[in-house]
């Protein structure tokens, strides 16, 4: 399994997604629920004292609140990339010749008459 990063890490990258989330409305990402319930879960599970005196059971909570807001993140991420790709790359139906070829970075070759020429 992959290294998980710090738990301030993964908190700044779920504001981040909840902003870009919030960008369509025009609603300030704080006033959401989500942004209410992530930081209330995060405070709540903050350690607050050293590592070595934390319980077993408060150790492991930590840890799956991390893991689970990882995996979210991941999820959040992985949609706004895919919409974003869906949107560049989505059929218009049917495209030229020229179209097709600057998707791909080509160009097609100009004929020396113009269009139309004749030899």
């Amino acid at each position: 399994m992959a290294a998980l990063g710090s738990p301030g890490r993964t908190l700044r990258g779920l504001l981040r997604e909840l902003r870009y989330l919030n960008a369509a409305t025009g609603r300030p990402y704080r006033d959401t629920a989500a942004y209410r319930y992530l930081m209330k879960a995060f405070r709540a599970h903050r350690v607050r004292k050293p590592h070595w005196v934390t319980s077993e059971k408060l150790c492991r909570a930590q840890h799956e609140l991390h893991f689970q807001a990882a995996t979210y993140l991941c999820l959040l991420r992985s949609v706004r990339e895919h919409l974003a790709l869906h949107q560049e790359f989505h059929g218009k139906g049917e495209r030229s010749v020229e179209e097709s070829a600057g998707l791909v970075g080509l160009q097609l070759p100009s004929q020396p008459g113009g269009k139309g020429w004749e030899p």
